[in-house]
């Protein structure tokens, strides 16, 4: 295990600013999803009426695919965000963060899922979110 290290206090602290980068990320990936899903439905009309690819040779989605290409970059970003932070975004939709720590002495993820008020239990490495305990403290 390398990087840092957290404690239940120092997980929950976090918690505020961590929240509003998953909902701020979870907007981002929501309107992405939706203008993709667009996108295609547009691609395969345009496809059934033309027969095929763009007329004239003109791409009337370059626009479109250019902002999802940003799109895309903004949500990768914010993604690495969270590991600038020392925690393990483990999924965006519900939201599940994991923090590095060493409880009763042994390696293992303080565990919180959206929904959550605060950061109450830990799993191993290895169990993952069915291995889920309370912290000891807790």
């Amino acid at each position: 295990m390398s990087g840092r290290i957290f404690t239940p206090e120092e997980a929950n602290a976090l918690l505020p600013r961590l929240r509003e980068e998953l909902r701020g990320l979870q907007e981002m990936t929501d309107e992405y999803e939706e203008r993709m899903i667009a996108l295609r439905k547009k691609r395969a009309e345009a496809g059934t009426r033309t027969g095929g690819g763009p007329v004239g040779g003109d791409d009337p989605f370059f626009e479109e695919e250019g902002r999802l290409d940003f799109m895309r970059m903004e949500i990768e970003m914010a993604i690495g965000n969270f590991g600038r932070h020392g925690v393990l975004l483990k999924m965006i939709h519900p939201g599940l963060i994991d923090f590095p720590a060493l409880v009763n002495g042994e390696a293992a993820l303080i565990c919180w899922k959206e929904g959550e008020e605060r950061a109450t239990h830990y799993h191993g490495w290895e169990d993952g979110f069915a291995g889920r305990r309370p912290l000891p403290s807790e």
